[in-house]
């Protein structure tokens, strides 16, 4: 659970529309009980990148639950060893063909019922992982464990400056309890900057 949101959180601060990062392998685990503050989990992470199969990265990452808090986001660092696959060309053209669309990208149950995402929504995909990604970092506690299961919606919206805006609905699966939690996030996206999740609300979950 302390590796999902570990994960959580890379996906969210190294992820991006070419690039999907996910857990390969937890190699080691260690729980530290730290008095009046909390517990610390030490991990050793395998982490793959979803559009380049073949390549992983090895992680350190250490998660940290406050005691009591169950509103407090698990304090998270993270080290990636070895280098991503550059994702340069990749962005630019996404930025530049989002850019141009005469009328914004709207789209729905991405993946589909068969599990398939069409290629030209893959980056959008992508994104709703850097997004779920946020939202798993900041709500994740020691008794939850999130997973992106679908993007029920996403609607692009113009913007003046020069990010790229896309409001989504996910349904966010949580084993644990197993329930379907359909959740609003914005994620705000340009090529410079990488993402940033300004929005979240969880809507009334349903099983």
């Amino acid at each position: 659970r302390a590796a999902a949101a570990a994960v959580g959180y890379l996906q969210y601060r190294r992820g991006g529309p070419g690039r999907g990062l996910e857990l390969r392998a937890l190699r080691r685990a260690r729980r530290q009980d730290i008095d009046d503050v909390g517990h610390k989990y030490s991990l050793e992470l395998e982490l793959e990148d979803v559009l380049d199969k073949g390549r992983t990265v090895n992680c350190t990452a250490e998660v940290l639950y406050h005691l009591g808090s169950k509103s407090t986001a698990p304090d998270v660092q993270a080290t990636v060893q070895g280098e991503l696959r550059s994702t340069e060309e990749a962005d630019k053209e996404f930025y530049n063909r989002m850019r141009s669309l005469q009328k914004e990208l709207v789209a729905e149950n991405i993946p589909d019922s068969h599990g398939n995402v069409p290629p030209e929504l893959e980056p959008i995909h992508l994104l709703a992982w850097v997004a779920s990604g946020y939202v798993i970092w900041q709500n994740s506690t020691e008794n939850t464990k999130f997973h992106l299961a679908q993007v029920k919606r996403v609607k692009q919206v113009k913007r003046s400056d020069e990010d790229l805006q896309f409001d989504y609905v996910l349904l966010l699966h949580e084993m644990v309890s197993q329930e379907v939690i359909p959740w609003e996030v914005t994620v705000l996206w340009h090529p410079q900057r990488g993402a940033r999740a300004p929005r979240d609300r969880r809507q009334p979950g349903h099983a």
